[in-house]
């Protein structure tokens, strides 16, 4: 794969297996993948494909077993852990199907985590906090606790956590997955927006066809390899 300097992310050769029972379980073998700058990139295929494992690699969650993985010109695979988790919390906005809130801490509390974690004050973190909130459309949540509010309105709460360190990639995985079809639309929206807004380079896992192709790209992850979606019009992987 050549690299260009208009790609955001290259996965180079990737490899993830474990061993199980003595021998080795390979979840993909040989991946290679290129996602521009600010293209929203839906990843798709069968539960236990390995779309979510590939996605926790994407975010330097997780090692490979062989490959490489470029944030620019940056082998996030050969940074020890500290500088990994330096990377992961200014680069990459996470969100999940479950959203993983602290439920003892305020909406505002949530979404101040990451500053709070690279060393920022909470007078600093405050309010950035609150600035994301608005842009989700809660800052009347703020001093909610996660207990107190909707599933929407949690995910938008991880939405503005995952925003907060002004991240230059958002990595989300099923994020309607546990929400109605309307609040579901509701939550695709709002990152379509912020997508565009913040000039984010986006990957989304998801089963839902739909919000699928509603991104830029569709690649499909199946028996180890990824292919692009033919309904796409043939995208190149």
């Amino acid at each position: 794969m050549c690299s260009t300097d208009s790609s955001a992310i290259r996965i180079v050769g990737l490899k993830k297996s474990y061993i199980s029972g003595g021998s080795e379980l390979v979840i993909f073998s040989g991946l290679h993948l290129e996602v521009a700058r600010g293209e929203r990139l839906a990843l798709v295929g069968e539960s236990g494909a390995g779309k979510s494992t590939l996605l926790h690699l994407a975010g330097g969650l997780d090692r490979p077993t062989e490959g490489a993985i470029y944030f620019g010109q940056n082998n996030i695979c050969s940074l020890p852990a500290n500088e990994l988790a330096e990377f992961r919390n200014r680069e990459v906005g996470f969100v999940w199907q479950i959203h993983s809130l602290l439920a003892e801490f305020t909406a505002l509390e949530n979404v101040m985590m990451p500053l709070l974690v690279r060393g920022l004050g909470r007078e600093q973190a405050e309010p950035v906090a609150l600035a994301r909130l608005d842009e989700v459309g809660l800052q009347n949540r703020a001093s909610h606790r996660a207990g107190e509010l909707s599933g929407g309105e949690q995910q938008r709460v991880v939405l503005a956590r995952a925003l907060v360190g002004d991240p230059a990639v958002l990595l989300a995985d099923e994020p309607t997955g546990s929400l109605d079809y309307k609040t579901g639309e509701m939550i695709m929206g709002l990152i379509e927006d912020l997508h565009r807004a913040r000039r984010l380079t986006s990957i989304h896992v998801t089963h839902n066809l739909n919000f699928a192709r509603r991104a830029d790209r569709v690649v499909r992850l199946e028996r180890g390899r990824l292919t692009a979606d033919l309904e796409q019009g043939g995208n190149h992987v």
